[in-house]
């Protein structure tokens, strides 16, 4: 009986998270908000314990830090975190990209091409929530299949904090369209097991929005200029 407690109560704590971190990652918890229990707890129809359990593992995963006397706080990143976090990005994924090219099979790869579609469907839509969740899918399908472990815990553990603001690039239209265009590319140079394309594409692809996360920050359309951190 108490496994069965216990297998309840992970699931649900693993159900608040997911609820927490599409709030982190879409902006309706702002960078820089402190993580209110009650209230949440209230708006979830929860208690405090799987919350503050599903607060826990978001710390881990980056997307909340705990701070001493503040409790659990959105994570907000200076300029200078948000470029040195894009620029070892970029050298990840272009590294995954790689491996994936000589790794991938044919059935991982119409699985990515599956996601891929149903990206293009959200897109359509300009469902921005499910577009970037199937982003992000077909971005980890990339590391899955370049089948190395260090390095897809290396990607996700960066990546976690940066999630927020990669959300916030496709806000834009054109910007959103090019983002599109270079996904298609990636899937060609996939299909092609051409490592080199794969790799020019995703590094070029992250600094597409690390120049775009930089404009909107300087313009204040991030956080408040006031609010960032030193």
């Amino acid at each position: 009986m108490a496994e069965v407690i216990e297998i309840a109560r992970l699931g649900l704590t693993d159900q608040v998270a997911a609820r927490l971190r599409t709030q982190l990652i879409e902006g309706r918890i702002a960078p820089g908000a402190k993580l209110n229990e009650r209230v949440l707890a209230e708006q979830m129809r929860v208690s405090r314990t799987p919350l503050r359990e599903a607060i826990k593992l978001l710390a881990v995963e980056g997307l909340v830090d705990l701070l001493p006397n503040r409790g659990a706080v959105a994570v907000q990143l200076s300029e200078a975190d948000i470029v040195h976090s894009f620029e070892v990005l970029a050298g990840l994924e272009a590294l995954s990209g790689e491996f994936a090219a000589q790794r991938i099979t044919e059935a991982e790869l119409a699985e990515l091409r599956a996601l891929h579609y149903e990206m293009l469907a959200a897109y359509a839509r300009r469902d921005l929530s499910n577009y970037y969740r199937l982003n992000a899918l077909v971005h980890a399908a990339i590391n899955a299949a370049a089948r190395n472990p260090v390095l897809a815990a290396t990607y996700a553990r960066i990546n976690a904090r940066v999630q927020s603001l990669r959300f916030r690039t496709n806000q834009n239209e054109a910007k959103w369209k090019r983002a599109v265009a270079q996904h298609e590319q990636m899937v060609e140079a996939l299909a092609a097991r051409d490592a080199d394309a794969l790799g020019r594409v995703l590094v070029q692809h992250l600094h597409d929005k690390l120049d775009t996360v930089l404009a909107l920050l300087r313009a204040g359309e991030i956080y408040p200029a006031a609010a960032r951190k030193a």
